[in-house]
């Protein structure tokens, strides 16, 4: 399939024929190629490569690796994107991207993930690259932050962990009126589910170790962009040896083909989920954009495609009862992470929040009594006994 077919054909197509990578021999899909360097005919066939006046196989570190081009092809192809870079980890992309265009400086808005929080407010002042946090209450002072030179702006939509929404359009035109680009952080939703670009942010970030990669198997992390804003991006992730490895680069590749059919089903078991914890009388709160009850729900229907696989509970009572709904779940596994085919829970203030102070937790809305639910691929029935089980 040619470029030009690829971009005009459906999300799930696209994730399975998103490469025109081919082998060598016919096989559909490019093949692992765990090599470290590339060897050429001749130097003019090396220097154009080098040069950048043809695309070709030279050294794995830099991403000029035959697996590597086909996994970024489709990723791009999924967000609608020019381009995109891999990465070995979601914070490595994170971290990239903000040494790349956050140098000016960064304003975060809304709820985020822990390490997301901890490389803006401790690692990146030390380089001396000034920092803003914003809750989506606060948004009343992004002008001035802008017009004091500020010109990246960070945001994650559905956030972590009270799925809170933001307007990605709302906000990027806020943004761009005064110069500054926007990043998208789209974990939790996935390209099935959202799509940053089409509602005018400019760079799009994944932690791929969740929904892309699927099956809790890999360790991954992309951006995808326009050519130019990515184009210098590229130098970070070969000095930082941030590269993923052809055999990662394989297995992701293997996921994105079934990503749209998974992604259908966590929303729709989700949904189930939400709907019938919103009805239980040991469950104070449900955060679910899925639910017409949550705050965001009529921004999520004009921004999203589905309401994802991610949901929030808050337990009646204190963060010992959360801990012990916790403890009592069988099916729901207690780990960290998401977007696997198996259930998770997690409870934040003691996994992906727990380096943030209990003041500010508190200041973000996240409660001790929270349990963070990622629903996996079981039958429902299934998912929703484990739970009643465990709350009663």
């Amino acid at each position: 399939m040619c470029d030009e077919d690829n971009r005009n054909t459906g999300l799930a197509t696209r994730a399975v024929h998103g490469s025109t990578t081919r082998d060598a021999h016919g096989s559909p899909y490019t093949p692992i190629y765990n090599t470290t360097t590339f060897a050429f005919e001749s130097t003019a066939d090396l220097l154009d490569v080098i040069d950048g006046k043809r695309r070709g196989a030279l050294y794995t570190r830099y991403g000029l690796n035959p697996t590597i081009f086909a996994l970024e092809e489709t990723l791009a192809g999924l967000e609608g994107a020019e381009a995109a870079w891999a990465f070995c980890s979601g914070m490595a992309a994170e971290a990239a991207l903000f040494l790349t265009h956050g140098r000016q400086g960064i304003v975060c808005i809304g709820e985020a993930y822990g390490g997301t929080l901890e490389l803006l407010g401790a690692q990146l002042p030390q380089l001396g690259i000034r920092t803003h946090f914003l809750l989506d209450s606060e948004l009343d002072q992004l002008e001035a932050l802008l017009d004091d030179g500020v010109r990246l702006v960070f945001l994650e939509t559905p956030s972590n962990p009270t799925l809170a929404l933001l307007d990605i359009r709302a906000i990027a035109e806020r943004a761009h009126a005064r110069g500054a680009l926007v990043a998208v952080d789209n974990t939790f939703a996935s390209p099935v589910n959202q799509r940053p670009l089409e509602l005018g942010a400019d760079i799009v970030m994944h932690s791929a170790t969740k929904y892309l990669g699927g099956h809790s198997d890999l360790t991954a992390g992309a951006l995808m962009g326009s050519k130019a804003l990515l184009a210098p991006v590229w130098d970070w992730r070969k000095n930082l040896g941030s590269m993923i490895a052809p055999e990662t680069a394989a297995l992701l590749s293997r996921s994105l083909r079934t990503l749209v059919v998974r992604v259908r089903q966590h929303n729709a078991s989700a949904q189930a989920v939400a709907e019938a914890m919103a009805r239980h009388p040991r469950v104070a709160r449900v955060f679910y954009p899925g639910l017409p009850s949550f705050v965001g729900h009529d921004l999520a229907r004009r921004q999203m495609h589905g309401f994802g696989g991610m949901l929030t509970l808050e337990v009646r009572g204190s963060g010992a009862d959360a801990t012990r709904v916790a403890d009592r779940l069988r099916l729901f596994a207690l780990a960290p992470s998401l977007g696997g085919a198996e259930s998770l829970v997690t409870q934040p203030c003691t996994t992906t929040h727990h380096g943030i102070s209990a003041q500010e937790r508190a200041r973000r809305g996240i409660s001790d009594a929270m349990l963070r639910l990622s629903v996996g691929l079981e039958d429902t029935a299934d998912l929703l006994a484990d739970l009643e089980q465990a709350l009663s």
